[in-house]
Parts: C-alpha cells; structure tokens; sequence
C-alpha cells in the first residue's frame, strides 16, 4: 500500500511549522471557535448526538491508527502501545465522556487538554501533508481537544484549584508506570527514557534528563493557567 497510507517517511515527509501544519492549527482553531459558539444549541438539542459523536471520533481515530501500523507489520509493543501520553488522554476521554463523572474529568481536562494541544503544536511525527497519518494525528489531537472543552461548554463542568493538583499528582503517578514499562521495552513512552526522535520544543529545554524537569514546571504552569481562564466561565 502505497502513497495515501504508505509506510514511506521519505514521500511525504513533515516539516514543523510548515505551511500545512500551520493549517491544519488554524483550522482547528476555527472549529474550536464554532464549536464555542454553537453550545448553548448544542447543549439544547444535540448533547446525546455530541458525545456519541466525540466517543465515536476517539475509537475510530485510535482503530484506523493501529490499523495502519497491523496492516504494514510495523505494530509493536515499544511504539504502539497506548502509553504516549496523546493516546492515554484519547481512552481518558472516552470515559470522561460516558461516565459524566466529575472526578474523571477534574484530571483528564487538565491532562488531555494540555498535552494534545501540545502535541499539536509541536508534534512528533513523521508523516506530512497529503498523508494518512497527517490526517489522522490532527484530527484524533483536535477531537481530544473538543471533548475537553465540550465537558466545560456543554456539560457545563467546572474545574476547581484543587483539580489542578489532582492532575497533577495522577500525571506523576502514570509517569513512574510508564517509565517502568519503558525500562522492561526499551520504549519510550512520554518521553521518559530518551528525546523525541524528530524535531519538537523539547529539544531547547536541554538534554536529558534535564528536560523532563522543565517539562515538570511547564506542565504544572500550564494547568495553572487553563485553571484561571476557565473558572470564571461563563456557562
């Protein structure tokens, strides 16, 4: 299988911050800014739609990717299991989203939001535009995000500081498993073993395992500030 869902890295090669990156960003950001914008209706007519929607754009983005791995013979335990911390806020999502309960969202809102968002500004990927794995990457990032905002928008739940600290803290603790299962794989899940292998923001923030510290710091940070600019919204 060649082209569109070819294994190929060389044929469609990704460039950070080239023009289909910034596009496929900005058009992101239009969906979240409509998506904003049509809550109240959605909330009113179309909330059971919504999230069988959001399930539904979680499951088959994360099928089609394995899927494409299976049918290469490139699936492996060291790449493909769902301990990146993308695919691990993926399946938190899913349940946020079927179990409407409060104390799953307080940490997967902080997580999930703030690292597909990350992810997606500064990915690690190795397949570009026009690619099926360019596609998919974005859309399965973008849906996260949606699913997110979504809970705060239409479910109309609402963080406190202290879900800041829970987060957090589970963040750490799914951190030391993931290590230990990098360390018995010779994986590198979350980046905790090793550096991403292609061009990403991690790469100012020193060697390792002088990054993971900053990394620390800004993921703290940027709790904090999702934290402020959404407590006093309103619903």
């Amino acid at each position: 299988m060649n082209g569109f869902f070819g294994f190929d890295r060389n044929q469609y090669p990704f460039e950070l911050f080239s023009s289909s990156h910034l596009l496929a960003l900005i058009i992101s950001i239009m969906i979240v800014i409509v998506t904003y914008i049509l809550r109240y209706h959605i909330r009113s007519n179309y909330q059971q739609l919504a999230t069988a929607l959001l399930v539904a754009g979680l499951f088959i983005s994360e099928l089609s990717f394995h899927w494409w791995f299976a049918v290469h013979g490139e699936w492996s335990m060291q790449y493909n299991l769902p301990l990146q911390l993308s695919s691990l806020s993926l399946y938190l999502c899913i349940i946020m989203l079927l179990t409407k309960s409060f104390r799953v969202f307080e940490v997967v809102f902080f997580i999930s939001l703030v690292s597909a968002t990350f992810a997606m500004i500064t990915p690690e990927l190795f397949f570009g535009y026009p690619h099926f794995r360019f596609f998919q990457f974005f859309v399965a990032h973008l849906v996260v995000v949606l699913a997110c905002l979504y809970m705060l928008w239409v479910e109309k739940f609402r963080p406190t500081f202290f879900s800041v600290v829970r987060s957090f803290v589970v963040l750490n603790i799914i951190a030391i498993f993931v290590y230990l299962i990098n360390t018995l794989l010779d994986s590198n899940y979350m980046f905790l073993n090793r550096p991403p292998s292609s061009e990403t923001l991690i790469d100012f923030l020193g060697p390792y395992p002088i990054y993971l510290v900053f990394l620390e710091g800004i993921a703290f940070v940027l709790f904090v500030v999702v934290y402020y600019l959404t407590r006093n919204h309103k619903k």
